[in-house]
């Protein structure tokens, strides 16, 4: 399959193009970035074409060996299956649609200045690590995607470097998901010490022969992995980078969230699956995890100001259920819904892009209001896509993915995984349309003024198509690498009361979104005018305070470390040796006076001396 390679390679042509070409105009710029991303979009289409009409196994194709050290040769190989095909689709597909709307809104944006040509330079390297990653037949490749995101992520996150908020933004982003990625690395590790390779399929082969289920290494290695995991997708308890990585641009926000980065948790955890199924402990703890960062996450974005942040809380909370899903099992569910959830988050991110340029670069809801009366297209758009996050029953593609890891986490046996999924359904209704409501309904507070042109509505209705029904069309071929995903023997009268709960569950969160933010909003206002409701807001608009608990535990003792180490004792005592060598310099310097009277009689002196303590017995 020629294609293959030819994937990753046109986004790292189109970056290399873009970092040399640093006098290329803003045009210039945007055909390269954009038509980059097509090329790949088009070899892609040919690779997966190939593949459906194929017998949908596995194809490797090796390039080169990286190196070779003794017994460990990793080699550039590229494996593609039905896990891969589906990421590669998502990756390119949604990225491709992003990099259409950027061109169009990074000219807002950047208002003629100059760094059109580093942002999309930087774009596609990150397009080209995250394919990189996925398409890696072996972890030490990988890891190199992994690191190349988070390179990328950084580059990305603080683009407008000379405002300091944005700057220490990307700084956390980096740190973060760095001290995730300390852990990876000791899960590597641990795999190649008890295996002596990290071939991908070679490991999930031997892993079942080398470690009985419940193995305590293999406990260790799937813990370690997933450590990593939580870093890269934001979850308990290394999620605080992402509400701040809302600093860089729009677009960039979008592909993070949607078709990048936070999605490469999950993706590791579904490739080493069999690893996890050896050790049930942390595959359990892959689900509690995902089930508390969406409650968390849930409760945070209820309480947001910033359009963009509500999204990115509500990012954290929806790759919980991913977490969830993998947790209880349900594996092809999990992609399933991180498909859908690149369609209809890439559009909300998008859509939201539109209507802060429209309204003059403000992002806080509460400054905008009515503007479903002047912004009639990005209204329809928001509407599809918030139905789409909030699972609204039959005509979007969540409801299909999210009902199906709500169906098995009840049927393989979860039910508190079960029952967090369903209170997150919920909240995720009460806090997309409390947005919608605030931000498109009541009184209009500012002018706003639609975006127009194909770069700006063609990526959008794409997305709004895929984000209804149509999209959950789209079923990942992956059912052959993980099986059915369980669902026990129950009943369909069961299967369909679990489903129609949920529904009712996400139609009663409109409701309550509606009962609250519409019209006065006198009931909402009660009830976070003061006491217990007014804490308890600062408490979620606060993301429940774990940054300041970071900042307590972490930071500040590490500057009161580097304080106390500024004035090293150990240093101190070393340079001791020279300062009393400089002293000493500094006083038989006083004896070099040049005369030679001083030094006849220094001399006559010395000889005196010397005689006396000769004659001295």
């Amino acid at each position: 399959m020629t294609s293959l390679a030819l994937i990753p390679l046109f986004p790292l042509l189109g970056a290399v193009l873009l970092s040399f070409g640093y006098r290329l105009g803003d045009r210039a710029a945007v055909t390269i970035g954009v038509g980059s991303m097509a090329l790949a979009l088009a070899a892609t289409g040919q690779t997966l074409l190939g593949f459906a009409n194929g017998d949908g196994g596995t194809v490797s194709q090796p390039l080169w060996t990286w190196f070779t050290v003794g017994d460990l040769a990793p080699g550039i190989t590229l494996h593609l299956d039905g896990l891969t095909a589906t990421m590669i689709g998502v990756i390119v597909g949604v990225g491709f649609l992003i990099h259409v709307f950027a061109g169009w809104y990074m000219r807002h944006d950047l208002e003629g200045g100059p760094g059109m040509t580093r942002f999309f330079a930087y774009m596609n390297l990150f397009v080209f690590s995250m394919l990189v990653l996925v398409l890696a037949d072996n972890l030490l490749l990988l890891f190199l995607g992994w690191e190349g995101v988070g390179l990328c992520s950084y580059l990305l996150i603080g683009f407008y470097y000379k405002e300091p908020a944005n700057a220490w933004a990307a700084f956390k982003a980096f740190i973060v998901t760095r001290v995730g990625d300390v852990f990876l690395v000791l899960g590597l590790f641990v795999l190649f010490a008890a295996f002596g390779t990290l071939h991908i399929p070679t490991l999930l082969a031997q892993a079942p022969e080398v470690w009985a289920e419940g193995d305590a290494m293999a406990t260790l290695a799937a813990f370690l992995l997933l450590g990593g995991a939580v870093g890269k997708s934001a979850q308990l308890p290394l999620q605080t980078w992402l509400a701040d990585a809302m600093a860089g641009p729009t677009p960039v926000s979008a592909l993070i969230h949607a078709a990048t980065m936070v999605t490469a948790g999950v993706y590791l955890i579904a490739r080493m699956h069999g690893l996890f199924e050896l050790a049930p402990t942390a595959l359990y703890a892959v689900g509690i995890v995902g089930a508390l960062t969406l409650l968390m996450a849930g409760f945070a974005a209820l309480a947001q100001t910033d359009i963009k942040r509500v999204l990115a809380y509500s990012t954290m909370s929806q790759i919980g259920y991913m977490f969830l899903a993998l947790g209880a099992g349900a594996w092809e569910a999990a992609i399933f819904h991180l498909m859908t959830h690149a369609f209809f988050k890439a559009l909300l991110f998008l859509a939201s892009g539109s209507v802060i340029i429209a309204c003059h670069h403000e992002q806080n809801i509460f400054r905008m209001g009515g503007l479903a009366r002047t912004l009639k297209f990005d209204y329809a758009l928001f509407l599809i896509g918030g139905a789409a996050l909030a699972a609204l029953p039959l005509v979007t593609a969540g409801f299909y993915s999210k009902d199906e890891i709500l169906w098995l986490a009840f049927a393989n046996g979860y039910p508190v995984l079960w029952l967090a999924g369903l209170t997150g359904a919920l909240l995720t209704s009460i806090y997309t349309f409390r947005m919608i409501f605030i931000v498109f309904h009541g009184p209009l507070q500012t002018e706003a003024h639609p975006g127009h042109g194909m770069s700006h509505h063609l990526p959008l209705i794409v997305l709004a198509l895929l984000s209804t029904f149509l999209g959950a069309w789209i079923h990942p071929p992956v059912a052959d690498l993980f099986g059915t995903g369980h669902g026990g023997d129950h009943s369909h009268a069961l299967k369909l009361t679990i489903e129609i709960l949920s529904s009712v569950v996400a139609i009663v969160g409109v409701g309550i979104a509606a009962g609250l933010f519409l019209g006065s909003r006198q009931r909402a206002a009660r009830l976070v005018a003061g006491g217990h409701g007014a804490r308890l807001w600062r408490f979620w608009h606060h993301a429940w305070g774990f940054d300041a608990l970071y900042d307590r535990v972490f930071v500040r003792p590490y500057l009161a470390l580097v304080r106390f180490h500024r004035m090293d004792w150990v240093n101190d005592t070393v340079n001791l040796i020279p300062a009393l060598a400089l002293k000493l310099n500094a006083r038989l310097a006083i004896t070099q006076t040049g005369q030679l009277r001083w030094y006849a009689l220094v001399l006559f002196a010395a000889a005196t001396a010397f005689l006396l303590l000769l004659l001295v017995p």
